[in-house]
């Protein structure tokens, strides 16, 4: 049996979506997104603060660039990816990053108007998504 890596968040954007192209005209973004829980220790009401790394490809990327801004509430849906890299004193370093599959916007619409919008906004709570035609499965 395989496994399963399903990952499900939603927070508040930690800042505003910092987006690269790539070779190939490829487009990514990610952001940090804090998710919070509250809890009672010693009869004092205490919250627990999580970042997370997120990560969106191509025309998700695109979209989260255009809409997402820092503190606005997110739904996500992903996968988790740890990755190696050297740094700046060659030592291997490893992050884990939520791989986003698609996305929810939440809160008000006018909370998510691009910035210079003609009025044109997305539909409340519309999901978006990074799917990819993959033709007959085999499955």
């Amino acid at each position: 049996m395989s496994g399963i890596n399903k990952v499900i968040l939603v927070g508040h954007l930690g800042k505003d979506p910092e987006v690269r192209h790539l070779e190939g005209g490829v487009t990514v973004a990610s952001f940090p997104l804090a998710t919070s829980e509250t809890f009672n220790k010693e009869g004092k009401r205490v919250e627990q603060t999580e970042w997370h790394n997120i990560v969106l490809w191509r025309g998700l990327a695109e979209v989260a660039a255009k809409y997402l801004q820092k503190g606005k509430l997110v739904y996500i849906e992903g996968k988790l990816r740890t990755r190696s890299f050297e740094d700046k004193e060659k030592v291997k370093r490893y992050v884990t990053e939520v791989v986003a599959e698609n996305f929810t916007m939440l809160g008000r619409k006018s909370d998510f108007e691009p910035a210079g919008s003609n009025g044109v906004q997305p539909k409340q709570d519309e999901v978006y998504s990074d799917t990819i035609d993959d033709g007959d499965l085999p499955f």
